[in-house]
């Protein structure tokens, strides 16, 4: 029986009072002890009587019958020893509705016969059927190949599956999905923490370094979009067969550019879907000035324009327009700043804002533009 943090303070102190703990039914404060059938019957007497005065008044335990203090064993006792004088007709109904007199009789004989509330092995089930050694060959399973299944597990060790899953939960492992990150190459990691500290040191010399870096990148959404089937089900009484269509032969798709400065969003505008070159930088020199205009001026004036590594940001024009619009305050590749390769967790864009999007967009079909 677990008993709440009040009602377990109230009994240890009736217990150290009494010198009930163990097994030993010896009372000093009442002189009996159970070495005879008259002085325990005697001994419960005096026992439940002494336990009713331990225990908050039926004001305190009005107070917490909605909350904590409901359906513990805590309340099973004070009920039954202080029914008859303490509580309404009404309250003993509701009492009766929700404890029955065997709650009452498993308690009076657990501390008849073992002084305490809980008797050893009482409501505890059918013993375990795996052995240490068993237990002992499943986590070494386990720790030799952590993806193994535990039906693969179960059949090594020949116990069921149910087993492994019961052990390991007891043991508090638990099963963790992989997640996809970006390759890199050995060559990446020393570009990746020079990007890095630059950037702290900017932040070092300006601490509103970060709200002045526009952060821009382009993402394509097409018919089929991205699908999660491990967390899509549709809940039936039966197989309704559901299915989701996708690889249509009618094909579309969508080029979108946005940039993220301060906390502002940029946009988002369309792009056209083969981006090239020059498209971009037609873009970059007509459409983001008037996309820019909501941004206060002084932020304008010192923006720091951060693109990535893409061969439409890589052509000549693209990085001639950027040299003469940032002198040296913009980010990409082969320019003013380095941006390292393959680095996608260090753009909000990539990291957040698409994903988040594309979860919206392809929460329901997408029959056009």
């Amino acid at each position: 029986m677990h008993l709440p943090a009040l009602a377990r303070s109230e009994l240890e102190k009736h217990h150290i009072e009494t010198g009930l703990y163990g097994h030993s039914f010896n009372c000093p404060k009442t002189g009996l002890d159970s070495t005879s059938e008259t002085n325990k019957t005697s001994l419960m007497r005096k026992l439940w009587k002494e336990i009713v005065g331990s225990l908050p008044s039926k004001e305190t335990l009005r107070g917490h019958s909605d909350s904590s203090f409901r359906g513990e064993g805590y309340i099973q006792c004070c009920v039954g020893v202080r029914l008859c004088d303490m509580y309404s007709n009404q309250e003993l109904a509701e009492v009766h509705f929700m404890y029955d007199r065997k709650t009452f009789v498993r308690l009076h004989y657990s501390l008849c016969e073992y002084g305490k509330f809980n008797s050893p092995g009482l409501g505890r089930g059918r013993p375990r059927s795996t052995t240490p050694e068993v237990q002992e060959k499943i986590l070494e399973a386990v720790n030799m190949t952590s993806s193994i299944s535990t039906r693969r597990v179960a059949l090594q060790v020949n116990v069921p599956y149910t087993t492994v899953w019961r052990l390991l939960k007891e043991y508090q492992l638990y099963p963790y999905h992989l997640q996809r990150v970006q390759a890199l190459s050995p060559a990446d990691y020393p570009a990746r923490v020079r990007f890095c500290q630059w950037f702290l040191q900017q932040c070092g010399v300006n601490p509103n370094f970060p709200a002045l870096v526009l952060f821009t990148d382009e993402a394509q959404f097409t018919r089929d979009g991205i699908t999660n089937f491990h967390n899509q089900h549709v809940w039936a009484y039966e197989n309704p067969r559901a299915t989701f269509p996708s690889h249509h032969q009618v094909r579309f798709s969508l080029n979108m550019w946005a940039g993220i400065i301060g906390d502002r969003l940029v946009g988002p505008h369309v792009l056209v879907n083969r981006l090239t070159g020059q498209s971009y930088t037609n873009f970059l020199e007509n459409t983001l000035p008037h996309v820019l205009e909501a941004t206060p001026l002084i932020n304008r004036q010192h923006i720091h324009f951060l693109h990535d590594g893409a061969p439409t940001h890589f052509s000549r024009t693209t990085r001639r327009y950027l040299d003469r619009r940032f002198p040296d305050r913009w980010i990409g590749r082969c320019g003013p700043i380095a941006w390292p390769p393959r680095s996608p967790d260090l753009n909000p864009l990539d990291f957040y804002l698409w994903g988040h999007l594309k979860s919206l967009v392809y929460s329901c079909p997408v029959p056009d533009l």
